[in-house]
């Protein structure tokens, strides 16, 4: 396998705090749930969260639908739930990337199911060559046409996620 250079880490950079000053125009005078989908957001939610400029609060789920492959097995599992009541709350997901849309919607509907007064989704990739659901995103870091992505967070059987630029992997 080798990598081909996608987005920079300064690029990266500027692109979050884009977002985040676009989020905290958004949800001003609100407290938003900021949800991380883990484990692949990481990096991007902690960036993220701290340059918003307003009060929230934080939790983590954990769906999965990959495994060792570089194509998504088709179905949705959740691995780890929400702490937090989202009764009534603005829920903000904020996801790695968006590819088949499976995860998210799977999410989306739990979470409406839930309560929860809105919901809305910021993805710092939107891969659009394999949509199988279309799922809304809010806030958009970045449109790729296709490629497996490797990096800030993003993996292939839990390499490359440390590294902090984002990478084509290819074989």
């Amino acid at each position: 396998m080798r990598k081909e250079l996608l987005l920079s880490r300064e690029m990266i950079g500027a692109r979050v705090r884009e977002l985040a000053g676009e989020i905290s125009e958004d949800y001003r005078g609100k407290e938003p749930l900021l949800v991380s989908v883990l484990k692949g957001s990481v990096f991007f939610f902690a960036d993220l969260v701290r340059e918003i400029t307003l009060p929230s609060k934080i939790d983590f789920v954990r769906a999965a639908s990959y495994g060792k492959e570089m194509n998504s097995c088709g179905s949705v599992r959740l691995t780890k739930d929400l702490e937090l009541p989202v009764e009534g709350k603005s829920i903000l997901l904020v996801e790695d990337i968006v590819d088949t849309g499976l995860t998210l919607s799977y999410i989306t509907g739990l979470l409406a199911d839930r309560g929860a007064e809105s919901i809305k989704i910021c993805a710092l990739v939107d891969k659009l060559e394999r949509r199988e659901r279309h799922v809304p995103i809010d806030y958009c870091g970045f449109k790729v046409e296709e490629g497996f992505l490797v990096g800030y967070g993003l993996d292939f059987d839990e390499k490359y996620r440390s590294l902090p630029e984002i990478f084509i992997l290819k074989e």
